[in-house]
């Protein structure tokens, strides 16, 4: 290093040029555990921003199980009232009607699925509403991620 050290300056330039080389080659390539490792960190991050936000929040909670309840119990009654047109239809003189009726009932409440998949999924999955969110979103949008 000494010769080096003296035709560059000094020992301690030729070191520093060697470790931003190294350390410049370290960054061309990132590796899967790497990925890994930032996957995780934002999983975490993510987890810790959704507990403080519902710390934050905390006085909402009866409005935010009011909302949640009703539109669950909104789309529960849906697909009910559906199953039984679809059954009365059997044994009316017109059931063209009552299925075309509950055919667009069932449409509907089917379009409400990804909206009460996330608030069960918020409800009963907390640790991994990332994931339920991801997927309901893609719903949403029409995307196949």
């Amino acid at each position: 290093m000494s010769f080096w050290g003296k035709l560059f300056g000094t020992d301690t330039a030729i070191e520093k040029t060697i470790d931003t080389v190294s350390a410049g080659l370290d960054k061309l390539y990132y590796s899967d555990e790497e990925k890994a490792d930032d996957a995780k960190a934002d999983r975490s991050e993510a987890r810790q921003m959704v507990v403080q936000w519902m710390a934050a929040t905390s006085g909402q909670n009866l409005a935010r199980r009011l909302i949640s309840l009703s539109i669950t119990l909104t789309w529960l009654g849906m697909y009910v009232i559906a199953s039984i047109g679809s059954v009365i239809s059997v044994w009316v003189s017109e059931p063209d009607r009552w299925i075309k009726s509950s055919d667009m009932i069932f449409g509907y409440a089917k379009d409400l699925n990804p909206a009460v998949m996330m608030i069960l999924g918020f409800y009963f999955a907390a640790p991994y509403m990332g994931d339920v969110a991801k997927s309901a979103m893609a719903k949403f949008s029409g995307s196949k991620k």
